[in-house]
């Protein structure tokens, strides 16, 4: 049994003291309740006459429990206890991790065993069997080729057999990876490479509706010089000093303030999440605001 600290013994008084304060809050109906509660539920059902007709409707009310309090409140632990790592590494973080780990590989499991693998290997090689489990899968009759993918999908798993077994598993992950590049070879060809030098490729003076147009020249030029300077940067083979020099000066710049953009955007939208979390901990858990 770990020996408790001084510092540990302050802290889980705190977090008692903490905890003591918000269920007294939750009972006096400050915020949510964790515990079920008796709620008050109205329906609209369709009024029938002698003759099965709908002539109207009619709200009935009925009272159910309730577990949304509950359920606020461990939304509100796991966002505390995976905001509690800015401290320090602690138990009620590594349960979170645990957790959202666990539960988020189970659910794809099963999101990948009923939509993937049902519909798109079994549902082929045996239809009629898999009909009787999800009906909109009738269709036509066994499709042999498609052994070929459970022979690749059962030789994956032969790596977890052992050494022997498991370097059959290199076949399948070699024809994997090497019809993927292969597939995504041209994709990635029109649109990360032809497409950006088509879009870069403009003419330096824009003309709109036969006038001269400034911001369009402007525009374009600076797509021009940033592309032509960043290019040049990475050109090696000779001595970075004069024009080419400045050049590749002005090239790093162009590749900060993209650099930055980008990383800027990714901040935003990771503190578009914070403010979320914040809203619902505030909101929606202690009810201080909104």
């Amino acid at each position: 049994m770990p020996k408790l600290t001084r510092t540990g013994i302050i802290v889980a008084a705190i977090l008692l003291s903490v905890l003591v304060a918000l269920l007294i809050r939750a009972a006096n109906g400050h915020m949510a309740k964790p515990w079920p509660e008796r709620v008050e539920v109205t329906k609209t059902e369709p009024v029938k006459n002698d003759f099965g007709l709908v002539v109207g409707e009619k709200d009935i009310t009925h009272s159910e429990w309730s577990w949304h309090g509950f359920w606020v409140w461990v939304g509100a632990f796991f966002t505390l206890a995976i905001m509690s790592f800015l401290y320090a590494d602690n138990p009620f973080y590594k349960f979170a991790e645990h957790v959202f780990v666990g539960v988020s590989a189970a659910y794809w499991m099963v999101i990948g065993f009923w939509q993937v693998l049902v519909p798109n290997l079994f549902g082929k090689l045996a239809p009629g069997l898999v009909s009787k489990i999800i009906p909109g899968l009738e269709g036509g009759g066994t499709q042999w080729h498609y052994l070929i993918p459970l022979a690749l999908g059962v030789l994956l798993l032969g790596r977890l057999a052992g050494p022997k077994v498991g370097n059959y598993s290199r076949w399948a992950l070699a024809f994997i990876v090497g019809t993927t590049a292969g597939l995504n070879f041209l994709q990635y060809l029109r649109s990360d490479f032809m497409s950006q030098i088509a879009s870069s490729v403009m003419p330096l003076v824009v003309m709109a509706d036969g006038n001269f147009s400034l911001a369009g020249t402007f525009n374009n030029l600076v797509v021009f010089v940033g592309v032509v300077c960043g290019l040049v940067y990475f050109f090696f083979s000779k001595e970075h000093t004069g024009v080419f020099g400045a050049a590749s000066r002005v090239g790093i710049w162009i590749l900060m303030i993209s650099f930055g953009a980008s990383f800027g955007f990714t901040v935003m939208g990771r503190i578009a999440l914070l403010v979320g979390r914040m809203e619902y901990l505030f909101g929606e858990w202690l009810r201080m605001i909104g």
